[in-house]
């Protein structure tokens, strides 16, 4: 799991950059709209369009923004018709990689997709090729600063979680899907700080990568994730801290 994780907390020191130039807006209106096309406009029976609102807010999206996507969603306003699509490849080192893409053009989309797996050293696989690898789970972060560890475990499996592990300066707690929200609720409620609540193709062993091939899985992953179509990249690699650092 380190490095899904670590490639979490890279992932969200890059999504300070793309809130200034506006793609971490864009990426957030496209999965409130998504998530309510798909699922209706009530967040209360729609977890996945409670996290994504619950995700806007956190970066201070305007309220209209999200009501307005909502609204596109749900047919009420009109607006662009969005597909979800999710692709399944390798990297470098063998490590499968999952990539979630909301798109109004998906030929568009896989084109850029093949495009950039194939400039990093990766290759595009066919369908359930790798999602067998990974659970889709829902996940968040809990500092660890100041936190018991056996409190906060106990803490968590009150409140729904499946699973607890420390990595580094945090904690990791699993949940079932429909479980999120409960659980995120129910540790706030007891004053710990939670944060990065989303749903996540967890996997279930990770592959040892390091050298070259670190360096150039990074790359491709932030290379896949650059793209304005695609919302999300998980991959089951596991590094170390000195090849992520060198990396």
């Amino acid at each position: 799991m380190a490095g899904h994780s670590k490639w979490k907390n890279i992932r969200n020191a890059k999504a300070a950059v793309d809130k200034k130039r506006g793609v971490l807006f864009t990426r957030l209106i496209r999965e409130v709209t998504m998530a309510a096309k798909l699922g209706g406009g009530d967040s209360g029976g729609n977890p996945r369009l409670r996290t994504a609102i619950d995700n806007a807010k956190a970066v201070s999206m305007p309220k209209d923004n999200i009501e307005r996507a909502i609204k596109k969603g749900t047919g009420e306003l009109e607006g662009v018709d969005y597909v979800e699509v999710l692709y399944e490849a390798y990297g470098p080192g063998g490590v499968a990689i999952m990539i979630a893409a909301v798109t109004d053009n998906p030929t568009r989309t896989v084109a850029d997709v093949r495009h950039k797996l194939s400039r990093g050293n990766g290759n595009m696989g066919s369908a359930n090729s790798v999602a067998y690898m990974f659970d889709r789970k829902g996940q968040m972060m809990v500092s660890a600063k100041g936190v018991s560890e056996d409190a906060l475990i106990e803490a968590a499996l009150d409140a729904g979680a499946d699973d607890v592990q420390r990595e580094d300066d945090v904690f990791v707690v699993t949940t079932d899907p429909g479980a999120l929200h409960a659980t995120k609720e129910g540790l706030a409620a007891k004053k710990y700080v939670v944060s990065d609540a989303e749903l996540a193709w967890v996997p279930k062993s990770t592959v040892k990568v390091e050298g070259a091939a670190a360096e150039q899985l990074l790359k491709l992953l932030e290379s896949l994730e650059d793209l304005d179509d695609v919302q999300k990249v998980d991959a089951n690699f596991e590094m170390d801290e000195d090849a992520m650092a060198q990396a």
